[in-house]
């Protein structure tokens, strides 16, 4: 089988996220991976210039341990620091301020969850940690239940992107409730990008052909069976759907309609 070909240039179509613009719509986590060789191998193939880092869990400040920056150039990359495993909003400000003091990050990504179970937001304490840290200097990204309700409050606060999730994070199920999210979407004046959910490529595309502005992942790349072969095809994914998106789709219709017209046979 013939090598994929990594040359192909990046499609021009960026977007702005905190007063920065980007190219690639895709980012990706840095947990679950075997080692940061592989953690550095997926990144590349996906052509993402933002990378989440949970900073409980991730090394990012001792320099007796591997560190991530050591593979992953923070003048390259993006970091973007999260709150994976709080379950409070003290918890959460508290992690955030001890990322800000080790590696001076302000954009952050917070994520309050209610259970160990289903991983879904706390949105009361979610509420209370985005206000906090919106108050405290920090770009918040914020996780939340696909409710537009709830997305327009947080919006309200000042979040800079709002993400919701399109299943419970790590189960792969792929966009549960498109409908919800196309309202969020229709709605949102600051970036919507789906967090949570994604299972394979076509599951990205649905996301961006509902018309996200980018699409979050880490276990569905991690744990493939070839995860740089997952991230190269989340790469192509990404972008056959923001091109299908603004391509427009031909209407569903309910009988069929020849692509030939029927009138003038022979």
């Amino acid at each position: 089988m013939a090598p994929l070909d990594n040359s192909a240039p990046q499609i021009d179509d960026t977007w702005e996220l905190a007063g920065k613009t980007y190219g690639s719509r895709l980012i990706v986590g840095t947990g679950k991976y075997k080692d940061f060789e592989e953690t550095a191998a997926a990144v590349e193939a996906s052509g993402a210039e933002i990378v989440t880092v949970a900073v409980r869990r991730v090394n990012v400040s001792d320099p007796n341990q591997p560190m991530l920056v050591d593979y992953l150039d923070p003048k390259k990359i993006t970091y973007l620091p999260n709150t994976a495993g709080c379950f409070d909003a003290a918890s959460a400000i508290r992690t955030l301020r001890l990322a800000r003091e080790a590696g001076g990050w302000d954009l952050v990504k917070l994520e309050v969850l209610g259970d160990q179970k289903t991983l879904y937001p706390n949105m009361l304490e979610t509420f209370e940690a985005a206000e906090a840290l919106i108050k405290d200097g920090f770009k918040v990204m914020v996780y939340c239940s696909d409710d537009p309700i709830a997305a327009k409050k947080l919006e309200d606060l000042g979040c800079v992107a709002i993400m919701p999730l399109g299943a419970p994070i790590g189960s792969g199920l792929g966009i549960q409730n498109p409908v919800q999210i196309r309202l969020m979407i229709e709605q949102a004046n600051v970036p919507l990008l789906v967090d949570a959910g994604v299972g394979t490529a076509s599951d990205a595309s649905i996301a961006m052909e509902l018309g996200c502005d980018g699409v979050l992942m880490n276990t569905a790349i991690s744990d493939a069976k070839d995860p740089i072969k997952m991230a190269k095809a989340m790469k192509l994914a990404v972008e056959s759907g923001r091109l299908a998106y603004q391509a427009g789709r031909m209407p569903k219709k309910k009988y069929a309609d020849p692509s030939s017209p029927l009138s003038g046979l022979i």
